[in-house]
């Protein structure tokens, strides 16, 4: 089964970016040129998929905006002869075909994911978190589809982390059947210390078969009285097999400030313009410290 759809959840309010966030959707923060959101289209795209599902919510019409195509820009830079930045503004235009829902409340991943049912129908899809980045030789979400085509069953992108930070995760536990795929014998959303001997942390990839719906659906609301997707994907292991794959590649949580920051150094060194230059200044500034 070729997958055709991403699923994108940007309905958040970014309150941990407050006050940038007030207006501007903390998915269109920039990193270096790009907003984040464009660093997680690109993925995609790259991995083979071209229509995307925004879940989105009041206020973020900027979102849909940026890939839109528009008139009046195009015209201007064509115009002022500046080509190079007409390519880029056309090439944000042709990434991808956008559909988007309305989250009409803050019910936690599980019911952002839930509201894409009508859009997705009886076909598997990937679900990529809008504020997750992945940098890698290979995309994130095109390694785990070669799991998903072998195992035709649903799978996670796990990462390890220390184990006094677990309990910020969703983790899985589980047996290793081949180098970084695992078979889920367990979820379990934000354990408590102690009660957990994994380290296998759920990050924001996730190839998903059209029958989460039904266990998303019989899902209770879970920690923080949200319907958590951790929850309805334990459900789903339970009724047939789930795989975790421990992706490779460097990870940022772009939703969190200090994770913003470690994303805006790491591809600021990888600029193919400024990546000489911001070497430069950071070796500056650490003889300073």
């Amino acid at each position: 089964m070729k997958i055709k759809k991403a699923v994108v959840p940007v309905a958040g309010l970014g309150t941990r970016f407050l006050p940038a966030t007030k207006a501007i959707p903390k998915e269109m923060l920039t990193i270096v040129d790009r907003p984040t959101i464009q660093y997680i289209v690109e993925e995609v795209v790259a991995s083979g998929i071209k229509e995307v599902v925004l879940v989105t919510a009041s206020g973020k019409s900027a979102i849909e905006n940026h890939f839109d195509y528009s008139f009046e820009l195009e015209t201007f830079l064509a115009q002022k002869g500046k080509l190079d930045l007409l390519r880029e503004v056309k090439h944000i235009s042709r990434l991808i075909d956008v559909v988007s829902v309305r989250q009409k409340e803050p019910l936690g991943l599980g019911h952002a994911v839930m509201v894409t049912e009508n859009v997705i129908g009886e076909e598997p899809f990937v679900v990529v978190l809008g504020d997750d980045l992945v940098d890698a030789e290979v995309p994130c979400v095109y390694q785990m589809l070669r799991v998903f085509e072998k195992y035709q069953e649903a799978v996670v992108a796990v990462q390890r982390v220390p184990m006094e930070e677990t309990h910020r995760y969703g983790i899985v536990e589980g047996e290793e059947l081949e180098d970084g795929v695992f078979k889920v014998s367990r979820l379990i959303e934000k354990p408590a210390p102690g009660t957990t001997k994994s380290n296998l942390a759920i990050i924001g990839r996730y190839v998903l078969r059209p029958e989460i719906y039904d266990c998303l659906h019989r899902t209770l609301p879970g920690v923080g009285g949200e319907i958590q997707l951790t929850d309805a994907l334990d459900m789903l292991r339970k009724e047939r097999a789930l795989y975790a794959y421990e992706f490779e590649g460097r990870r940022f949580d772009a939703g969190d400030k200090f994770g913003y920051l470690q994303a805006t150094v790491n591809f600021a060194l990888e600029h193919p313009e400024l990546g000489a230059r911001f070497r430069k200044f950071l070796k500056e500034v650490a003889k300073g410290l």
